[in-house]
This record gives C-alpha cells, structure tokens and sequence, in this order.
C-alpha cells in the first residue's frame, strides 16, 4: 500500500513587486525565488536580530552563574530569604516598634548574621521590621523586638533561639536549592495575596 503525497497548492510570492505565482517545494516557503528572498530579507532582521541577542544574553547568564564565588550564592539566599520573610508578615506591624505606617520594611534579624550565622536563614528568629527606623537607626531596636518577638512566638521558642547553636557550613549546592526553595515559597504567597 503506497501513500500518496498531497502536492502544494500554488502560493502568491511574498515580495509585492513580483507577485508570481509559484508551487512551494518546502514548508514554510512565501517566496518565489532566491532573488525575492533577497528582497524579503531585511523584513526578518529584527527578529533574527532579537534571536542572536537572547542566545547572547542567555550564554552570558551562564557564564557568569559559573564565577559566582560561594558569598555570591550567600547573598543570592539571603535576599530570596527575606523577600520570602516580607511576604509571610506582609500586613503585620514592624515587630520592634508597632508601626504600621506606609514605611518601608525589611527582614530583621533578632540575633544578627554576624552574632548568629547559623541562624541567618532560621524563619523564627527573622520578622518584619521597619527599615529606617529600626533596623538602621537603632540597630534592629532588639530592647523593642523582645517583647514582641516573646508575644509572637512564645517563651519557648525564644529560649531556643537565645539558646547555643552548632555551626552552619552551607555548600553552593544547598544555597542554591536554598533560594530556589525560597522564590517558589514567596512566588506561592504572593499569588495567594493576590487571589
């Protein structure tokens, strides 16, 4: 049993001067001959223009992920883990001083990354706090974040992160899965805001 191929239907070309009419013999063809496509060039400049820059700027995205030191995937994280900290307390007051005025906020640290690396990333010990006010004026205003912080989470849990911890060595790999981890989780809360 042969199958028969259907033939193409003649097709008007492209190229408004010529107008021939001709038989493609491939998918796709708008032009009648290679001196048309000459003239239907520069129509489809832009696009191979814009197709060379994205592979460009994809080729270089590459290379620059490969000289990232571990401090750069370091604060790759910690900026994925406190736009995921402003999401989750979107809405509340700053947990310092109360405010709930039109300010803007931040991820503030009870213990500091510099006191308490290994607790850099822990969602317990990182609230919203005013920026300005708070978190740069006065330090992080811990004689303000305290009380609220012991009212929000309970003693227990406050004991816990006041108390020793063992040290934190993260690998790039864990930092990477860290903030692709912390994307999807912001990604999903502003979608439920938003919802």
């Amino acid at each position: 049993m042969t199958i028969e191929r259907k033939q193409p239907r003649p097709k008007k070309c492209r190229v408004t001067a010529c107008g021939a009419s001709f038989v493609p013999s491939r998918m796709g063809q708008a032009v009648c001959s290679p001196a048309c496509a000459l003239i239907d060039a520069p129509r489809h400049e832009p696009k191979a223009r814009k197709a060379l820059a994205d592979i460009e700027r994809k080729d270089i995205k590459v290379r620059k992920e490969k000289l990232k030191s571990r401090a750069d995937h370091l604060k790759d994280t910690q900026h994925a883990f406190n736009a995921w900290i402003r999401a989750r307390d979107a809405g509340q007051p700053c947990i310092s001083c109360g405010t709930t005025a039109d300010v803007q906020y931040c991820a503030g640290h009870y213990r500091t990354t510099a006191a308490s690396p290994e607790l850099r990333f822990e969602p317990l010990n990182v609230h919203l706090q005013c920026n300005k006010n708070c978190n740069l004026s006065k330090s992080g205003n811990i004689l303000g974040y305290r009380p609220r912080l012991l009212e929000k989470i309970g003693a227990e849990k406050l004991a816990w992160i006041e108390g020793p911890h063992e040290a934190k060595k993260y690998t790039v790999e864990e930092l990477k899965a860290m903030t692709a981890e912390y994307r999807a989780k912001t990604k999903e809360l502003k979608k439920g805001q938003a919802a």
